[in-house]
């Protein structure tokens, strides 16, 4: 991160105590301040040059339209010092980018539904307010920091626009342009054949775009067209990549698998009229019969190839869960394997399913 805008310690508006440097995006920097006047603490967002501080005011009214348990809150937005601030709930954990590079190498079928549910419901609610993100990728989304991802939340609608015209810039400036944008590198592997094409027309339909290459990553762990530059020839012909093999590896998860890559297959439809809208997304992810079930994290304590293929996985109180490698989505369990997984009664223990291998802890 480069150094910090504000500095720590500084009081704005005699109310806001900045406490925090917590994150650096393309456009912005994010603080975590005090709220004096009501003893909370906040996500305070900064612009961070003279092309985002003059679309910051509009960017502010346009997000305070959105109010959905799944899209962050606007709370507040004030100048001070020539600058602008603009002020979010502070969401405790850490968004899905880093959850990804940190934690998971991809999700289950039954993890990703729950999880694009809850996304789709707050897509849809900004859509019904007219307002469209177009620059929705997993650095955009706050989760909480448990195995079940229990807060979903979309950030950043307030500077949906200001992204917006940083990445038209950066397409119709060329490659060198895109190349020296942050915002537009990082939504390449997620843009809509349209936001390349014709980006002044992007609209709905680009964030849809967006859900099916974002399901695509969570469940195979990949980008369907690749990163960086050389992702923007196979975006703009639209060729879909093959189905991921994880989803018809194991029976268990190959009936949520397929109505999954279902969907992917119509999110990542070139022609943006044909693609679902998020209402349509919400009602074909309700229909799903998907496991909310609480889960928890563990490691692979034994694994018995040779005699069953089963195993127990130690939990979070050392208490042994048995598990079946067919409710393992990935490949074979290795011994002290970091996991997360669902338990269900069981005798003489607990069994497990499903179990989702994770990232060890560095």
């Amino acid at each position: 991160m480069s150094a910090p805008i504000v500095g720590l310690g500084s009081v704005l508006v005699d109310r806001y105590t900045v406490e925090e440097y917590l994150a650096e995006g393309g456009m912005q920097q994010v603080f975590r301040a005090h709220d004096g006047s009501f003893d909370r603490h906040v996500a305070l967002k900064v612009p961070k040059n003279p092309s985002a501080e003059r679309r910051f005011e509009r960017s502010a009214r346009v997000s305070a339209q959105v109010t959905h348990a799944n899209v962050a809150k606007t709370l507040d937005y004030f100048e001070e010092g020539g600058k602008s601030y603009l002020v979010e709930e502070l969401i405790h954990g850490k968004d899905l980018g880093r959850a990804l590079d940190e934690d998971f190498h991809y999700f289950d079928p039954q993890l990703a539904a729950h999880f694009l549910h809850r996304l789709a419901k707050g897509v849809a609610a900004a859509h019904h307010a007219g307002v469209f993100h177009r620059d929705l990728k997993p650095s955009n989304i706050m989760v909480s920091d448990n195995a079940n991802l229990t807060v979903v939340k979309i950030t950043d609608f307030g500077i949906a626009k200001m992204a917006d015209q940083e990445l038209r810039e950066a397409i119709e400036g060329g490659d060198s342009s895109i190349t020296g944008s942050q915002t537009a590198m990082g939504a390449l592997p997620y843009m809509a054949p349209e936001m390349i094409e014709t980006p002044k027309i992007a609209g709905r339909p680009a964030d849809i775009w967006a859900l099916g290459a974002m399901l695509y990553k969570l469940l195979s762990g990949d980008f369907p067209f690749g990163s960086g530059l050389r992702a923007v020839p196979t975006i703009v012909t639209a060729k879909l990549p093959p189905k991921p093999t994880l989803l018809d590896r194991k029976a268990q998860f190959t009936a949520m698998g397929n109505e999954l890559w279902q969907l992917i297959e119509a999110c990542l439809n070139k022609a943006p009229d044909k693609r679902p809208s998020a209402d349509d997304i919400v009602e074909y992810c309700s229909q799903l019969c998907y496991s909310d079930a609480e889960r928890q994290y563990g490691l692979i304590e034994s694994f018995r190839p040779g005699s069953g293929r089963w195993g127990y996985i130690s939990d979070e109180n050392d208490a042994q869960v048995f598990y079946h490698e067919d409710s393992y989505y990935g490949g074979r369990p290795a011994e002290g394997q970091r996991v997360s997984f669902a338990a269900f009664p069981g005798s003489p223990c607990p069994r497990a399913f499903p179990v989702l291998p994770l990232r060890a802890v560095s």
